[in-house]
């Protein structure tokens, strides 16, 4: 299935689960069955009792179940914030027992911390190769003077290396290293050596292959197990696996492993509001366990540990980076059907989309905060 693939809808049930979606979504430019882009076509009866009853997990799950279509879902979430179905799409059941499962549980303990990996990094390499460009980046790209994915992926981490004043010889912590991309580009590009930690296995193997002529060392590793010290420390898109629960151990571990004169780069996707929540369907299929920092859970966890030196915020380039790997998984899908059946095609079309449209109405952020352990001289961050 891809975006220009129409289906005809069917015709809309009379029932009071269908009145009550029809009268959420009057005004935000989102109609059933209509012809627009962004408007829902129904394609089975009960897609309305799913949705009202299961918030945002029904609407994904029947989106992934062929049981609604949309040619441009990124639109329609778009649409749907901007008129503030956010908050009205997750039911207080689920919203509850979210917070109760992360105040009695740490959801992101050490034996809990490799689920996210098995779940969805280690899904297939192949798959992450056609979605993403040569760089492996998965995280938002820098798209100030970028025209391509691939520019704004090498954009964002030179930016990155830059904001560290990365030295030859320096020794670099890499917190969540992903497929090797920061670790390659920084060894080769700056002279300095890297260590890279993750907590999965896929990556860790590519990764390795992607940098065996580098002084580059991949580990799969725990952060809170790292010692040693380290002249720059950098986590890009790591963050978001941290967990609420553990934010102070995080910036206390960012510290002992940083000399006085150190830097410490976090990359981070940001929450406008400070809740402990996550929304069902990406906490179930895409990234289980993971919650999203706002700016004063940053501030005060970091505030007993680091110095702030500058806080960056250019979220509106991950819409742009998210439709470009929606456009190439598309392109590239027929390439690994035999390996992926369509239910995963459709989960990752809607998790791309629903995540863009998110970025567009400015209700996530990203953000490139720049740390150090408070030395004597100002620090001018480039842009």
């Amino acid at each position: 299935m891809t975006s220009d693939t129409r289906i005809g809808p069917i015709a809309l049930p009379d029932t009071r689960a269908r009145r009550v979606v029809e009268r959420l979504l009057k005004g935000s430019g989102v109609t059933l069955n209509g012809d627009a882009p962004q408007d829902i076509r129904v394609l089975h009866p009960d897609v309305f009792s799913r949705i009202l009853h299961q918030g945002t997990l029904g609407l994904g799950e029947t989106y992934m179940e062929g049981w609604w279509e949309c040619d441009r879902i990124d639109q329609m979430a778009h649409r749907m914030l901007l008129h503030g179905l956010g908050q009205h799409a997750r039911t207080p059941s689920e919203k509850l027992m979210y917070r109760l499962q992360s105040g009695f549980r740490n959801l992101q303990s050490r034996t809990r911390a490799y689920m996210v990996g098995e779940v969805h990094y280690d899904l297939g390499n192949d798959l992450f190769e056609r979605m993403l460009d040569e760089t492996m980046c998965y995280s938002c790209g820098y798209w100030k003077e970028a025209d391509d994915l691939a520019a704004a992926q090498r954009a964002k981490l030179e930016l990155a290396c830059q904001k560290l004043d990365l030295r030859p010889g320096m020794r670099v912590l890499d917190i969540g290293c992903g497929w090797g991309s920061f670790a390659e580009h920084a060894a080769r590009h700056h002279g300095v050596s890297v260590t890279g930690i993750t907590i999965s296995r896929e990556q860790a193997a590519l990764a390795q292959k992607r940098c065996a002529d580098l002084p580059v060392e991949i580990l799969l590793q725990d952060y809170r197990d790292l010692d040693g010290l380290y002249d720059r420390v950098v986590s890009i898109g790591m963050f978001e696996h941290v967990g609420h629960r553990n934010y102070a151990t995080y910036f206390e571990t960012i510290r002992r492993l940083m000399p006085p004169d150190g830097l410490f780069l976090l990359h981070t996707i940001g929450s406008n509001r400070s809740e402990i929540s996550a929304d069902p369907w990406i906490h179930r299929y895409i990234f289980p366990n993971g919650t999203l920092p706002s700016a004063m859970h940053i501030a005060r966890a970091s505030e007993n540990h680091l110095l702030m030196e500058d806080w960056q915020n250019f979220g509106p380039d991950y819409d742009r980076t998210l439709m470009a790997w929606l456009a190439n998984v598309d392109a590239h899908w027929h390439e690994i059907a035999p390996r992926y059946n369509e239910r995963t095609h459709r989960m990752f079309r809607y998790y791309l989309s629903v995540c863009a449209g998110a970025f567009r109405a400015r209700h996530l952020q990203l953000w490139q905060v720049v740390f150090s352990r408070g030395r004597a001289r100002r620090y001018d961050a480039p842009r």
